[in-house]
This record gives C-alpha cells, structure tokens and sequence, in this order.
C-alpha cells in the first residue's frame, strides 16, 4: 500500500494546544500523501493525542486507545501526548500500540508514519523533563471559521499540584517574527478568529527575550485576521499595558480566562501560585474599568488537600463577588510526583463532589446574569458551519453563544444579531438585522 492510499484519523483529548498539534501533524501527513480519513471512514493510521492533566484525563487516554485498538485491530497506532511524556511504559504495555511519541519529537511523527507499512513492535520515542526543550510550530485548521495558534510551551512555573513542568518542559517559545508568518499562513486560509494559545501564554519570550504585549501588538496588525482571543492567562502576568492594549485594539476580543483556583490565600499558597486574592480582584477590577462589557472566565480547583468547608466557603464567596461570566470547575485530582500528592489531609471524593456541584450551579447563575444584560442589545457575531435543529451558532465579541436561523452563505462571516432570549441551554437566540 502507497503513502498515497492510506488513510489517518487523529484523535485529540485536553487542550487547545494539543488540538493545534494533532492539526499541524494532519497537515504534515497529508504532504506526504496521507490523506484525513472522514466521518465513518475506514482509517489504516489513528494518531491519538493524549492529555494527563488529571486522573480521569489518564483513564479516559487509556479507554481510547483500547477501543480504537478493539475496532481497528490492523491498523497503526501512534500514541503521543503528555500522558506519554508522562507515563510512556504505561502505554506501550497495551497491546496493539505501534508507537509511543513524547513531546519533544511531535513534530517527527509524519516523517516516522510515512515509512511504517504495517504493525510492529512498539517503539518509543521519548526523553526526560530537562530536555524538553524542542517547539513544535502548529495552529489548527479543522474549523473554518476560528484556529488555535501556539505561542508558547512548557512552564516555569512549579504548581504543587501540577505535572506540565514534567510533561512540557521549561517555558519557550520561537521568535515573534516567525509567529507573525503563521498568523499570515492562516489569514491566507480565510479563518478570521484566531485564538493565542500556550501552557502559560502570558509567559512569552523567555526563550527570545520578547515581550507578550509586542506580539499582541504585532499580531494586531495582521491583515485578514478579524479577530483575536488570548486563551488563558494567569492573573499575575495580565499587565495593565495588555488590558489596556485589548481595550484600544478592534482586533482583540472583550474575553479574559483567568485562572483563580482557589479564593483563599492560605490554599493559594500551598498550591505554589504566584498571586494573591488581593492581586486577582485588582486584575479584574481593572479589566472592568477600561473594558466594562468584557466576558471573564475563571478556572477554579476545589478539593484540594487541607481546604476546609471554612476555606470552601471563602472561596465560594471570593467567587460570587468577583462576579465573572463563567466558572471552568476542576476537581482536585492527584497527580503523581507532584508535591501535593504527599499533602495530608485529603479532601473526600464525596465533599469533592458536592463542592463541584455548587459552583457548577453558580457557574450558570452568573452566567445567565451576564448574558441577560446584553438582551436587546445589537451584537457583532461570527457565524460558524454547525447546523443543528436548523440553526447555526457564533459568537459575539465578548463571547455569548448565540444561534439565528441557518443560512449557509453566511458561515465565517461577521454579522449583526439582534439578542432576544436565552434558551435552557444558556444561548441566546438571536435575530439577523
């Protein structure tokens, strides 16, 4: 069988950086003839791309590999991913896995693939934490409308919880030039949404001495690019001059995601993070100054070893008065060869559970509050391919999703929608003007 004939299907769980990856090794592969298998096409090549951010993300790796193994009994089976840098034994010891790539060598997977004819004994491909130190280019491409663009990888940062140090490597990125090249190859595809993404975004240039407002700056002035998201970034690296510079740019969306964890100080600090409750109200305080309608979005971890039904409170509280747009709710999972699997006093799977059925149920509260504000008003919203029920979706500049009748000549573009309710599901059905 030719390069030409065969057939990959990709897998991706996790994050938007592992899904700008499993894209960019789409592409890489269909250079080399390897075409993307459709819906319910048979496939001779399955690249699963793996998360380990918690427990259940290795389960849910593990379940997949498994089925895909069980219902593709001759096909290749590349694994790649941070639950391989994690754990790459663990994955070659399941039968019918051909491959077992770790991060630094992602970028190797197409030239590897292309010259496998069949299955083999499983290779593995790996290296240790400290040499981490590759970067492998990507932004996806699958969706018509919008694309995650990597910027960074790895994090200096040694969270007590956390096991990307050890599944990414140090921070780093490649020069803002050849980003800017990216942004341009991805104009050129007609995709008007970008999304910055990294592991910890904010953090840009540490490996060339650049600034993450100068890229923002830079990316700004990308023609053919209509809009920019920042995906994620931590509460101590989203300067005033950032704020600042989304509130003045037409280019950069009103839409923050700023991860919190925990709303009491004595958990923050157990957790190793870099701020305070005190220094998090002022980020927000800010954002709401110069950019009052901004969507803001908060990542918290309940359960964490020693936090209280007193510390759970104060955070639940914390939360509440800070108000944001929408809660991204983690249980606390833990995660080997982190220093907070050794912590005492574990939190019970049942007090965990309620905790993350609480803020799930503000989570919806405040954010049918901050969508109802907008009822009525007029939004600029860029329509996507998805039809369902005779609808299609978008999003609005400060990110409510929001749904009109379906017409196909309107996918990818940018139109006014008049808001007029919101649906059990929290969208909002809106009308074309």
């Amino acid at each position: 069988m030719t390069s030409t004939d065969r057939k990959a299907s990709f897998y991706t769980l996790g994050c938007k950086l592992n899904f700008s990856e499993t894209s960019t090794i789409a592409r890489q592969l269909e250079d080399h003839g390897i075409g993307r298998a459709e819906k319910n096409e048979q496939a001779d090549i399955f690249i699963i791309n793996t998360c380990s951010v918690t427990e259940n993300s290795d389960k849910k790796c593990r379940n997949t590999i498994r089925k895909i193994i069980r219902s593709n009994p001759e096909a290749i089976v590349v694994v790649t991913g941070c639950y391989v840098q994690l754990k790459a034994k663990e994955i070659a010891s399941i039968e019918g896995v051909d491959l077992v790539i770790g991060n630094n060598d992602k970028g190797t997977i197409a030239d590897i693939v292309k010259n496998m004819s069949g299955k083999s004994n499983t290779a593995i491909h790996t290296c240790d934490a400290e040499n981490l130190t590759s970067f492998f280019s990507s932004f996806s491409s699958g969706d018509r409308t919008r694309t995650f663009l990597k910027v960074q990888d790895g994090c200096d940062y040694k969270c007590s919880y956390c096991t990307i140090p050890l599944a990414r490597g140090g921070s780093r990125n490649i020069p803002i030039s050849e980003i800017i090249i990216e942004a341009e190859k991805i104009a050129a595809k007609g995709q008007k949404e970008i999304v910055i993404t990294g592991i910890n975004t904010g953090d840009f240039g540490k490996t060339t001495g650049e600034k993450f407002i100068e890229l923002i700056e830079l990316l700004d002035k990308v023609n053919g690019i209509e809009r920019y998201r920042i995906s994620s970034i931590e509460p101590n690296l989203l300067t005033d001059e950032v704020i600042e510079f989304c509130a003045k740019s037409s280019k950069f969306q009103p839409h923050f995601h700023i991860p919190l964890q925990s709303g009491s100080d004595r958990i923050l600090g157990l957790m190793r993070r870099r701020y305070t409750t005190q220094l998090f109200s002022e980020r927000i305080d800010k954002v709401r100054k110069v950019i009052p309608d901004a969507f803001i979005g908060i990542d918290v971890i309940v359960g964490f070893p020693g936090e209280t039904d007193d510390e759970f409170e104060i955070t639940y509280n914390f939360l509440q008065s800070v108000n944001p747009a929408f809660l991204h709710v983690f249980p606390y999972s833990v995660r080997p060869n982190t220093p907070a699997a050794d912590f005492s006093n574990k939190v019970s799977p049942q007090i965990i559970s309620d905790r993350v059925r609480l803020l799930t149920e503000l989570s919806d509260k405040v954010h049918t509050g901050f969508a109802e504000k907008f009822i009525g008003q007029t939004a600029k919203v860029l329509l996507e391919s998805t039809k369902k029920g005779g609808l299609m979706f978008g999003y609005s500049e400060n990110y409510l999703k929001v749904q009109v009748p379906y017409t196909k000549g309107l996918i990818n573009n940018i139109v006014n929608v008049r808001l007029e309710n919101i649906d059990e599901n929290g969208n909002i059905n809106g009308s074309l003007l």
